[in-house]
């Protein structure tokens, strides 16, 4: 099971090689407040002075630290390919494959590194240095340093330096892959430790917490830290384990790591003799070596699972992005052609991506025929607009200066035209809807059928602007058509029609019930000769009713007197007469405009307005049946069969070629960044497998 952190170790090679955080792999995060002697405890694992020293924040960015245990014969291959001496080195991510067989300049780099990324204003960053150290005195552990905590800016620091360190410290740790190593110093109150404090918050059952207490020998006299070390003050499930750091002096005095081992060793025997062989530095780095090798075994089903899901989206990724372009002709040829059939299946219903949030092509043109456009022309009143006064004024100005004995057809024609006028709003409207679905559908298939168009710009601009172009032309002839159709309507009102002649038979059937009605009311003195007269020049309306059932039976009611319930008669003004024995002129006397209606005028209006509302249903059924057909043909129809030769002749060029098969800018950057990310998941994933091989887990 050792093997197991070198296998973390590589993995974390091979994301580092992408550098890509999309992973997160076990390790050891290093929390404790400034001066807490964190940077003691890392230096006593590796064995050696590698950490920048100083006053404040001296750890400003992440230290990622690999210890890798090397055998004497992997020293000496390196040793021989490399051309160094001595048994431990060290490498940098951002310096490649320069290896350091100093450790000051190991210590100068890191400085180096950290002012290059933060700048000598004591600010913090968030970009980790990777560090590697080879040697044969450490155990296998992956580590991550991160700058102290503290409350208050200090000379130029930012003010908000405490919430950019926390932030910074909970970014690593909510890791659930991560083990905590949170440092307290023994002489302080290990109830006000920082770092316990923040570790709970992410892992408040402390099942990945270790606490370290340094400066075990910095105690006041008559005082020890036996009760922290057992647990009693403060329980931590994966233990507290104590350590001695080496003073100011004795790194000022370069003293030796191994020496002051040594001294810890010597000083444990004497101040805690029955916890001598649980505490010290080499007992905390074979407990990190081992809690780090456990959380391993138990992260790798998990993180095998997690890489080959990664891999899978970003092969599909990367299969979006498409292979870069060899035969641009034939691939241009394959675009245009795509986009085509795409924009055709989606209005036909057969496109492959099916838009489940709201109707789209071909279902919403539907829709826009016959719930849109028919509810809207059911909606137009026939008689909208009229009112008893303009039915009767076009019946007299019909009649000219001799009074009628019959209703004029002229009066008629007036004034259903005028009411079939009323429908050709709603057509033109209609086609505008469907030439805005038939705009709304370029857009559809760019999102969601050919995302290929989205590596070319330049060509999928230009396909949106031949459609556009292409809808635009037919849109006027669309117009025209249905303004025809209205027109048609207009110049010839067909009294004919074996719908109206049956309506206008019904009609005159009630009429004449009416007739017989009042002449069985009227009294004996009254000649029925006089009565019948006048009922015929109200009543006659003309020779076309043959008597037949039609489908308008139903508009009309027997025996139904007066005005239709939804007409209204004006209410009459005050007559207006000269006074008797004076002379009138005729220019003083203005004319009434609303006046109380004759028997005779009254039914006059209801004849007009019934065969108005008669022949008007039945244009406005022809004009609901005719205008989606003219649409369809052509718009929509048209626009199908002429999209693909209009596409072939407007772009496919040899002069457009190099211009419309231009990727843009990032694409080709992306389509690296997907490959070399995919080859570093599978990498990983072949590492695992490996592992697994080996029956390690």
């Amino acid at each position: 099971m050792e093997a197991l952190i070198p296998v973390i170790n590589k993995l974390q090679d091979v994301f580092n090689t992408v550098g890509a955080d999309i992973i997160q792999l076990p390790q050891i995060v290093v929390v404790g407040t400034q001066s807490s002697g964190k940077s003691s405890v890392l230096e006593s694992l590796v064995g050696r002075d590698i950490l920048p020293r100083g006053t404040g924040i001296v750890t400003r960015r992440p230290l990622i630290l690999q210890l890798v245990h090397i055998d004497a014969e992997d020293r000496r291959k390196t040793n021989e390919e490399n051309g160094i001496e001595g048994e431990e080195w060290g490498k940098f991510l951002h310096t490649k494959n320069k290896i350091y067989a100093e450790f000051e300049e190991i210590r100068k780099e890191i400085e180096a590194e950290t002012e290059r990324i933060t700048g000598n204003n004591k600010g913090i960053s968030d970009e980790p240095i990777h560090l590697k150290i080879f040697s044969p005195h450490v155990v296998n552990l992956t580590l991550v340093d991160l700058p102290g905590i503290t409350k208050l800016p200090v000379g130029d620091q930012p003010n908000d330096i405490e919430i950019q360190i926390r932030e910074l410290i909970l970014k690593y740790i909510s890791n659930p892959n991560s083990i905590i190593l949170a440092v307290t110093a023994a002489n302080t109150d290990m109830a006000t430790s920082e770092a316990l404090k923040v570790a709970r918050e992410v892992d408040p059952d402390g099942r990945r917490t270790l606490a370290v207490v340094t400066k075990l020998d910095l105690m006041d006299a008559g005082t020890d830290a036996m009760d922290v070390l057992m647990g009693r003050v403060i329980p931590v499930k994966l233990g507290i384990i104590g350590v001695v750091n080496r003073s100011q002096l004795d790194i000022n005095q370069k003293k030796l790591v191994a020496d002051s081992i040594r001294d810890e060793y010597a000083f444990l025997q004497k101040k805690y003799p029955s916890l001598a062989n649980r505490n010290g530095t080499k007992y905390l780095a074979r407990t990190l070596n081992r809690l780090l090798m456990h959380h391993i075994r138990d992260c790798l089903p998990e993180l095998k699972t997690r890489i080959n899901v990664l891999a899978a989206q970003y092969q599909s990724l990367l299969n979006s992005y498409g292979e870069p372009v060899e035969d641009k002709s034939a691939t241009l040829l394959q675009l245009i052609t795509k986009f085509a059939a795409e924009y055709c299946n989606t209005i036909e219903g057969t496109a492959k991506y099916i838009e489940t949030a709201e109707l789209c092509g071909g279902a919403r043109i539907c829709y826009i025929f016959h719930e849109t456009f028919g509810r809207t022309l059911e909606s137009v009143d026939p008689l909208g607009g009229l009112t008893t006064i303009d039915v009767l004024t076009a019946i007299r100005n019909a009649t000219g200066p001799r009074p009628a004995l019959f209703v004029p057809e002229v009066s008629f024609e007036l004034l259903v035209k005028r009411q079939i006028k009323r429908l050709e709003e709603p057509s033109l409207r209609c086609v505008e809807l469907v030439h805005e679905e038939m705009q709304r559908i370029i857009q559809h298939c760019s999102n969601y059928s050919t995302q290929e168009l989205l590596r070319f710009p330049k060509l999928h601009d230009a396909i949106v602007e031949v459609v556009t172009s292409l809808l635009r032309r037919r849109l006027p002839v669309t117009n025209d058509m249905v303004h025809n159709l209205v027109a048609i309507e207009l110049s010839y009102i067909n009294t004919k029609h074996p719908d109206f002649a049956d309506a206008i038979g019904l009609m005159n059937n009630n009429l004449d019930e009416q007739r017989r009605s009042r002449m069985r009311d009227l009294p004996p003195s009254v000649p029925r000769d006089k009565a019948a007269a006048g009922g015929l020049q109200s009543g006659s309306v003309s020779e076309q009713g043959d008597g037949g059932t039609g489908n308008w039976r139903g508009m009309f009611k027997k025996g139904e007197e007066g005005l239709p319930a939804d007409r209204t008669t004006p209410q009459p003004l005050p007559a207006v007469s000269p006074h008797r024995g004076h002379a009138v002129n005729l220019l003083d006397v203005p004319v009434p405009v609303s006046r109380k209606l004759s028997a005779r005028e009254q039914r006059d209006c209801e004849v007009i307005e019934r065969l108005i509302k008669s022949y008007f249903l039945i244009v406005r059924k022809n004009i609901q049946d005719s205008v989606p057909k003219a649409v369809m043909h052509f718009l929509v129809n048209h626009v199908k069969d002429c999209l693909q030769s209009e596409l072939v002749g407007q772009l496919y060029k040899t002069t457009l070629l190099n211009d419309l098969l231009t990727e843009s800018e990032d694409m080709a950057q992306r389509r690296n960044e997907a490959a070399d990310m995919l080859k570093a998941l599978q990498k990983a994933s072949q590492v695992i497998a490996e592992i697994r091989e080996t029956h390690m887990w």
